[in-house]
């Protein structure tokens, strides 16, 4: 397991992982968690292609669950609506705080 698809796997990972651990706001993390379900995908492919059959069923069960993060950042109607109100709101917070911060 050390081919180009597993390093292409790898790589994505690590870029999905920065995506959603950078709090960038909800479309970044929604794309992040997209990514993590392509790369998903490329780890079940690897670990069927070279009887890595742990690493198969691992990734299989977390396209699932980033496929629920796709859902809850990207797609859900109800989110959605509900993030579009939020979205003003909390950028007129973030700039209070970020003002106090630096009092």
């Amino acid at each position: 397991m050390d081919g180009p698809l597993e390093w292409i796997a790898a790589i994505g990972t690590m870029i999905a992982a920065g995506l959603v651990a950078a709090d960038l706001g909800r479309r970044v993390t929604g794309f992040g968690f997209v990514l993590f379900c392509a790369v998903a995908i490329t780890w079940v492919v690897s670990g069927l292609t070279s009887d890595a059959l742990p690493i198969a069923a691992m990734n299989g069960v977390l396209l699932i669950i980033n496929a629920y993060g796709v859902w809850q950042y990207l797609l859900s109607p109800k989110n959605r609506k509900v993030m579009d109100r939020l979205e003003p709101v909390a950028k007129k917070i973030e700039h209070e705080v970020e003002a106090e911060e630096r009092a």
